[in-house]
């Protein structure tokens, strides 16, 4: 997908360029601004660290060579985000992703090329008024309704992540299952050490969840975190709209984001964010992905209590079996003595043995 100085397609309507590797250690990055378009960076840590503005104990967070749990992270200009494979930097203008060209990151890069760009953004100075049909009013009325740019790219992140936990989850349950049921109706070595697999890959899979769990609950529980992710509120406050900047002044001083945002996505700025110790529309963002992602976790909860049912059942079995087995030793033995003491008693009675 990488090449120097090449054309790469991500997506149908996407053009990535590669840029040349540096002579320094380079990890392979995805650019995506506000209008979905990818730009494909090998870049070092220093260069991503100088473009976001984080400290380089936060970019080992997203360090897949480093085992680093769950983690949703909100900074002045930035979130970073490290869920699973997702290894993501969030600004107020753009996304810089992680290993664009790992199969499981594809389709995360597609779907922020499809969600990114707000409904009324003008790319390429064209805009279809025809989807509008209150004309202008509408349409600058539905850019009010717009959801900030670091709410839709953290949504599609964990879109992504709890959906592709629930497919491991739906998988693992499609083999566990029937395994289980044939363990059941035929205890053998073959059966038990498949349920054996299973029962390892399940408890992976549950941990794996679990961070992701609990680091939404705890997101959740704490109104100043929410309060962190906040990058446009931030960014629209610290543009001083007392001293006339305002936040028109943020989205002309950028030039991947000035010329392709319409004036109604400007103006719309002041109006997003008004009351700074609000965080409901990031709580209900939150509170949906918690839902999902709890039901995935009370999915594989049911499974373990399941192959714990089926343990148990086993074991009753086990031990039915064996103490079976040990009346029929004992029944033996006890056969045997008899016998035994009838033989003597016959050879005695026969003078063969003397009294």
């Amino acid at each position: 997908m990488v090449r120097d100085g090449e054309v790469v397609q991500v997506d149908p309507g996407v053009e990535v360029v590669a840029k040349k590797k540096t002579q320094t250690v380079a990890r392979s990055w995805i650019l995506m601004d506000c209008t979905g378009e990818g730009e494909v960076l090998d870049v070092d840590k220093y260069a991503i660290m100088h473009r976001v503005h984080i400290h380089a104990r936060d970019l080992r967070i997203l360090d897949p060579l480093l085992s680093y749990p769950s983690t949703i992270l909100g900074r002045e200009k930035a979130i970073v985000l490290n869920l699973e494979h997702i290894k993501a930097i969030i600004t107020a203008e753009e996304v810089l992703l992680r290993d664009p060209t790992d199969e499981n990151v594809i389709p995360v890069v597609e779907e922020l090329h499809r969600r990114l760009p707000p409904v009324n953004v003008i790319r390429q100075g064209q805009v279809n008024i025809k989807e509008y049909p209150g004309g202008q009013n509408d349409m600058e009325a539905s850019v009010e309704d717009e959801s900030p740019f670091e709410f839709r790219a953290l949504e599609v992140a964990l879109e992504a992540i709890c959906s592709f936990l629930a497919a491991r989850t739906t998988e693992l349950e499609s083999a566990a299952y029937p395994a289980l049921d044939d363990l059941t109706s035929k205890i053998s070595s073959r059966n038990l050490d498949r349920v054996r697999k299973l029962k390892s890959a399940m408890t992976r899979l549950t941990a794996r969840v679990q961070k992701v769990r609990d680091e939404l609950e705890q997101l959740l529980d704490d109104d100043d975190d929410m309060a962190d992710l906040y990058l446009s509120r931030k960014l629209a406050g610290a543009s001083s709209p007392v001293s006339g900047s305002g936040a028109a002044n943020w989205f002309s001083a950028s030039p991947t984001i000035g010329s392709k945002i319409s004036r109604a996505s400007r103006a719309s700025v002041a109006t997003l964010f008004v009351d700074e110790n609000d965080v409901e529309e990031l709580e209900m963002l939150l509170e949906a992905y918690f839902m999902q992602i709890d039901g995935t976790f009370n999915r594989l909860t049911t499974l373990r209590e399941y192959i714990d049912d089926t343990e148990d059942y086993i074991n009753i079995q086990l031990d039915n079996h064996r103490n079976q087995l040990i009346q029929v030793v004992i029944a033996t033995g006890i056969s045997c003595t008899l016998l035994f003491l009838l033989i003597v008693y016959h050879a005695h009675r026969k003078g063969l043995i003397g009294s």
